[in-house]
């Protein structure tokens, strides 16, 4: 019996050790099946172009905009972000990811939410919970843009074909990949790749740890998307994040965060006069007879010329979008101006026109007579009427004379780098401007079109100061004025106070909209413009996202020559809290009735 039972242990341990040595030798990912001729040189296509695109991006400099919300599970809601953090950098790729991160005005520095420029990236690490003991790639946001900028190739990967499929307009073939052998930082994933030149314009997934297994410690999954922005040119456009289970001891949190890249051709600005002039045979211009100009009227052009310096500059610095023909700017924001101005014989020297921050953060600010309302503000703006809630109090700076400091008239004050913007230029207002302003904006809104829908405005200053707590980054004013006070309660609170209660069960009730619902940024030349998407009303609570980051999804198209006028796209009716409408084409008129939303 002892020899029976020793011969049973050697025989155990021999198959053991043999299938521990198996295992060993066993490839960690699946068997991939062959690939066809076509798939094969197609493949062969992407590796190619991935290289041209690295080099291409190299000549580059884009912004990068990256937005972090951290969530836990809400009953209601599905999940709710309890926490955020910014940041804004300026890339040189040239330079293996160097980058120079805009620096923030002095009283956004003390509150902590931005360090110096390397920990702007290196940063990311505790600002997304990562694990201290692992070794973190500092550039991983930026990672996310390439596949593997090093080693994408055939002898580092396999792939396996899945299907054709269509990105919008754009048809692709879309291919499993894994590493051959384990390393940190391999892709792991799948990647779409259009038929035409081989470009890869998507990829999601994840990249591998020292030990090949997914580990949020060290990556996240995500992604990644590209456009066709110029003629046979690719370039990172968007990435979208999430995780849902990062670490035992944190299985109740979660993330969501987008990154965004425009700039890729920035130019400076050209400004020509509002006043088109025109040359004609033998004509004398008697129009004006006057030969000089009034104290008042030098101190007015004076601010103009402050106005125009500070302007050019944003604008050359990426920050400010560029003024598109019969764009959006010019006819919804412009006219709810007017919308405002007529009803309340407002006689301005100068008309008052509104401009777009490319930024997600929530702020305004005037600038001279040009009022200045950031991207991620616009597209929580659930409803014209919310629109004219901020222009109002903007307009009732510029009637009070809170313009921008003089100083910028001089053009060499504005002659420093361009991440330096947020700390040289100075365009936030008092609390005191702010609390005159919000007084008199409300007098504005009761005099106009909007009186009778005040209660839809002051929905969204409510939800604002609901969610301020949880998303104070999103609330912290990069260039202009926070929506809320330093207490977290809205300027506008007799609006807000004057709105029924949040009400997440009424479908109906629309305090605010996710980030991204209304503008899209060309990464190309910085323009904005509308989205051309369908509007759906929300079927329960969670449908509505107020302030929150979603993923990301486009319809992709491949690039054509713009032409000299481009129609916009229509915009749905206003009246409906869900769908804002663009302004009626004078003070007096009503906006036509709404559609009903899609189901």
């Amino acid at each position: 019996m002892t020899f029976r039972k020793l011969s049973l242990c050697f025989l155990i341990l021999f198959l053991g050790a043999s299938w521990a040595n198996a295992k060993k030798k066993a490839p960690q990912f699946e068997q991939t099946h062959p690939l066809t001729p076509d798939q094969a040189a197609l493949v062969q296509k992407a590796i190619a172009q991935e290289k041209i695109l690295i080099k291409a991006i190299q000549q580059r400099t884009p912004l990068v905009e990256t937005y972090i919300q951290d969530t836990r599970p809400d009953a209601k809601l599905y999940e709710i972000p309890v926490d955020d953090q910014y940041m804004l950098s300026r890339v040189d790729f040239g330079k293996t990811f160097y980058d120079k991160t805009y620096q923030p005005r002095e009283s956004t520095a003390r509150r902590g939410f931005f360090k110096g420029s390397l920990a702007a990236i290196t940063g990311l690490t505790s600002a997304l919970g990562l694990d201290k003991r692992f070794t973190y790639n500092p550039t991983g946001f930026m990672q996310m843009m390439f596949l593997d900028p090093t080693g994408f190739d055939q002898q580092h990967y396999e792939f396996t074909f899945v299907r054709r499929e269509f990105l919008g307009s754009v048809r692709t073939w879309v291919f499993d990949v894994h590493p051959k052998v384990s390393g940190m930082g391999r892709f792991y994933g799948r990647m779409w790749v259009e038929d035409q030149d081989g470009n890869v314009v998507r990829f999601n997934g994840t990249y591998t740890g020292p030990t090949s297994e997914n580990d949020s410690r060290y990556y996240f999954h995500f992604d990644s998307w590209r456009m066709n922005v110029q003629p046979g040119v690719w370039l990172p456009v968007a990435i979208y994040v999430e995780e849902s289970n990062r670490g035992e001891g944190q299985k109740q949190l979660g993330l969501k965060a987008q990154t965004h890249f425009w700039g890729y051709s920035l130019k400076l600005p050209t400004r020509e006069s509002e006043n088109v002039s025109m040359t004609v045979e033998d004509a004398v211009d008697k129009s004006d007879d006057s030969q000089d100009v009034s104290p008042l009227q030098a101190t007015r052009e004076w601010v103009q010329q402050a106005e125009n310096n500070v302007i050019d500059r944003l604008e050359q610095a990426g920050l400010l979008a560029p003024l598109t023909p019969d764009g959006y700017e010019q006819k919804v924001l412009d006219q709810i101006v007017v919308n405002l101005a007529v009803p309340n014989n407002l006689a301005f020297t100068n008309p008052v026109h509104c401009r777009v921050l490319l930024t997600d953060t929530i702020e305004a600010t005037t600038v001279g007579n040009t009022i200045l309302i950031s991207k991620g503000l616009l597209d929580t703006l659930p409803s014209e009427e919310a629109i004219g809630s901020v222009i109002s109090m903007e307009l009732a700076h510029i009637v009070l004379g809170h313009h921008i400091d003089t100083r910028y008239a001089f053009n060499d004050r504005l002659l420093f780098p361009d991440e330096a913007s947020f700390s040289r230029i100075n365009m936030y207002h008092s609390d005191a401007d702010n609390t005159s302003a919000a007084k008199q904006a409300q007098t504005y809104l009761q005099a106009s079109m909007y009186k009778d829908r005040l209660a839809n405005a002051g929905l969204y200053w409510e939800a604002l100061a609901d969610r301020g707590k949880a998303l104070r980054a999103l609330n912290t004013p990069k260039l202009g004025d926070s929506l809320l006070k330093a207490d977290g309660t809205p300027w506008m609170d007799q609006l807000a106070q004057s709105a029924p209660k949040i009400n997440w069960d009424d479908l109906n009730q629309i305090p605010a909209l996710p980030l991204g619902s209304w503008l899209k940024t060309d990464p190309w030349d910085d323009r904005v413009h509308m989205l051309n998407a369908k509007r759906y009303a929300p079927m329960n609570a969670r449908d509505k996202m107020p302030f929150e980051v979603t993923p990301i999804y486009f319809k992709l198209q491949r690039y054509t020559e713009p032409t000299a006028t481009t129609a916009a796209p229509a915009q749905p009716a206003g009246g409906d809290a869900t769908q804002p409408a663009p302004a009626a084409s004078n003070a007096g008129q009503q906006p036509a009735a709404p559609a009903a939303p899609q189901q």
